[in-house]
């Protein structure tokens, strides 16, 4: 049978769960009034949905060895069709969080099983162009996302972000039913680690709400945030203790020993999750918040980022298969700093279109990074596929959850010292700055009542320049910071090339 109706069905299934994750984040200021809550309220939303993915991940390979990797991807398709459509037409906050929750494990469903059924699938000689073609889905669809988001909002409305998904996923459903083959032959039913799951299940849900909760309640100022970090610390110790004690551990022990897959975690903690992912979330901001651009706007200039993505995820795989994983990764992360690089200097003033390009060179290195990384990973594991890609995505999101709270602090950090820097350089000169504004105070003449109020308003707009200026500093700040996490990751790559390389001198 051939391989690209298999590979489109299970590509498509991953391009709807992953692109709901970043789309959904567009549409989350419009969704406030109708389901009558504020913003910290509207956060749930993404919370939750989080939550129930990265703790369905332990769940999966007893699943798809007991039932088979196809009943779990048409199970995922299933339960994301329909909880898209009760999203859509959920009026309360409570509501949707459920409807959700329920998404975001079929998600997990979806992504892990679709990775794990194209591996499977391909001979070793074509395992990487297998995951090149995954990762044109996989990564093309957090970029695309703004773009889709902001059109279906200007032109339709915000339940239509969601109702997009039904008609695709009945498709999916429906073929993948009759034309998607079953890789998995044999079926077992292993027992499985309910302690353990219960403490890793604890420990990801208390580490993803201070994440995403911190900037809210004042960080570790917080009893709350305080009290929930230990309560995941104690967890994961629980978690790791269970896990050496039991005759049948979650996470088996001889994966954690193999270097391949330590240096996939490492290098997908540190480069993707704490900083590609920082990275993710402040470019929308730098367009929307900072430029004043409409989310449509934002998504056309994020276009060719996705695009170059697109075109570059195809091209790793077959450089991962001809060349070498590991080379092809190196180059990704090389590309990706150049990237960074040029981000920079980012800054207020830089042309929305200097920008645009800067990324598009991003989205070259992010496009040769996806296939390299989970051949490396999955490296002589093809019966324990399932488990690694799980591993990987559990990092992927407790990684995006701190890499989103680093751009989020390192953003409100940065801006306020460089406020600061600014107000103390007009110090200096404050006969000049005073004329200036004295200045501007005639453009607001006519549209005043008095030249104390015309004034006040030219006080106002030099006041809001200067925050914009410090708030488009801090962009280049967020962007040297990415660059430092980038380089612990790619250390750790380093490291074991040299380890290699140093085997291969011995024989």
């Amino acid at each position: 049978m051939s391989l690209v109706v298999p590979t489109f069905l299970v590509m498509v299934g991953a391009f709807m769960a992953i692109l709901d994750t970043t789309i959904v984040d567009v549409v989350l200021p419009k969704m406030m009034a109708p389901l009558k809550t504020d913003l910290y309220g509207i956060q749930w939303v993404v919370t939750a949905y989080m939550m129930a993915a990265a703790t369905s991940l332990p769940l999966l390979e007893n699943l798809s060895l007991r039932f088979g990797l196809k009943p779990v991807y048409l199970a995922g398709v299933l339960l994301f069709t329909v909880s898209s459509y009760l999203c859509g037409t959920a009026e309360e906050l409570s509501l949707m969080i459920l409807y959700r929750t329920v998404q975001g494990f079929a998600e997990a469903l979806i992504m892990v099983s679709a990775q794990a059924i194209l591996f499977t699938l391909y001979p070793p000689e074509k395992r990487g162009v297998a995951m090149g073609v995954f990762g044109l889905g996989a990564s093309f669809a957090p970029a695309v996302g703004p773009t889709l988001g902001g059109w279906l909002t200007e032109h339709l409305s915000w339940h239509w972000v969601f109702f997009i998904n039904v008609p695709v996923g009945v498709f999916l459903f429906t073929a993948s039913l009759f034309f998607l083959p079953e890789p998995l032959k044999e079926r077992k039913k292993l027992p499985f680690n309910f302690v353990s799951f219960l403490f890793l299940s604890v420990a990801t849900v208390s580490t993803l709400l201070v994440l995403s909760k911190g900037q809210q309640y004042g960080w570790f100022t917080s009893n709350f945030i305080a009290f929930t970090a230990l309560i995941a610390v104690v967890s994961y110790v629980l978690f790791f203790v269970s896990e050496l004690l039991s005759r049948h551990p979650l996470v088996e022990p001889s994966l954690l020993k193999r270097g391949n897959v330590l240096v996939a975690l490492w290098v997908f903690t540190f480069v993707l999750g704490f900083s590609m992912y920082a990275v993710f979330y402040a470019v929308p901001l730098y367009f929307e918040h900072l430029k004043g651009l409409s989310t449509l706007q934002t998504g056309l200039l994020i276009l060719p980022f996705a695009f170059a993505i697109a075109v570059f995820s195809v091209l790793a795989g077959v450089l991962s298969d001809r060349w070498s994983a590991e080379g092809t990764l190196f180059t990704a992360i090389a590309v990706y700093f150049v990237s960074l690089y040029l981000l920079s200097d980012t800054e207020y003033y830089t042309p929305k279109e200097v920008v645009s390009a800067e990324l598009t060179v991003m989205g070259v290195g992010l496009g040769l990074f996806f296939a390299p990384v989970t051949v490396l990973a999955l490296k002589n594991l093809e019966e324990k596929s399932v488990a690694v890609i799980s591993l990987l995505d559990y990092v992927r999101f407790v990684g995006g959850s701190f890499g989103t709270a680093v751009a989020t602090n390192t953003l409100k950090g940065k801006t306020a010292e460089h406020f600061e820097g600014i107000g103390a350089l007009q110090g200096l000169e404050y006969h000049f700055v005073f004329e200036t504004v004295k200045a501007k105070a005639e453009h607001f003449l006519n549209a005043s009542a008095s030249y104390e109020e015309a004034l006040l308003k030219a006080f106002y707009a030099v006041g809001q320049l200067q925050f914009k200026v410090a708030y488009g500093l801090a962009f280049g700040d967020l962007f040297v910071v990415s660059g430092a996490f980038a380089l612990v990751g790619v250390l750790a790559l380093a490291a074991y090339q040299l380890k290699s390389l140093i085997k291969l001198k011995r024989r």
